[in-house]
């Protein structure tokens, strides 16, 4: 029996049939959690929050709460991978195997350059742009088709370098609309496991 196989959990069918895993990026270290770059390990903080569960060690090398929508509703595995940005792709393998969970039921979280700040997008499949961690994920997972909700932060005022920007955190003006922002992507989350991709890129990209 394999390392993977050993992963792998017996679940109720039913239960496993509407199983999603949500992965929240960014990097690890206190140092890191108010970047701009760990937007989607806010999120996955703030999803945990609303299901009453807490982060915990895990046999996959992240941390992980584990809770259901609402009762008799879909279950998420929420996870923050312990690697940085960049190797992301390794964990979330790891989870995929764990969780027993198709591409199309992986919803990948995180910060997007190319898009405004206090904007969330969603979409699944296409190229990373140069986001490093969706790039590990994809190769990792030998496929681009997992979800994305993309949230924005924007692009660098002048000629920051855009790697110095997402490892800054959020400015003032932003701080305040922050937690707007990480409501409106768990929301988002929530209405692609209720309601499905279409139906939630309709409401979430409709003109405000």
């Amino acid at each position: 029996m394999g390392l993977f196989d050993r992963l792998r959990r017996r679940e109720d069918p039913a239960v496993a049939a509407n199983t999603w895993l949500v992965v929240g990026l960014g990097n690890p270290g206190a140092q890191y959690a108010g970047n701009r770059h760990n937007v989607g390990q806010m999120v996955a903080d703030e999803l945990a929050s609303r299901i009453g569960a807490s982060f915990r060690s895990h046999r996959t090398p992240s941390r992980v709460a584990e809770g259901f929508v609402r009762p008799g509703g879909a279950k998420l595995i929420i996870a923050k991978p312990n690697s940085y940005m960049n190797t992301s792709g390794g964990p979330v393998s790891a989870l995929v195997k764990y969780a027993s969970v198709p591409a199309d039921r992986v919803i990948v979280v995180h910060d997007e350059l190319d898009i405004p700040f206090d904007t969330v997008r969603l979409k699944r499949g296409g190229g990373h742009g140069g986001h490093n961690g969706l790039r590990d994920i994809a190769k990792a997972l030998s496929t681009p088709d997992f979800v994305r909700v993309r949230v924005g932060i924007g692009r660098p005022p002048g000629r920051q370098d855009p790697a110095d920007f997402v490892l800054r955190d959020f400015a003032g003006a932003e701080r305040q609309a922050l937690p707007s922002l990480l409501s409106d992507a768990a929301d988002a989350v929530e209405a692609i496991v209720d309601d499905g991709l279409v139906a939630a890129q309709q409401r979430f990209h409709a003109p405000a």
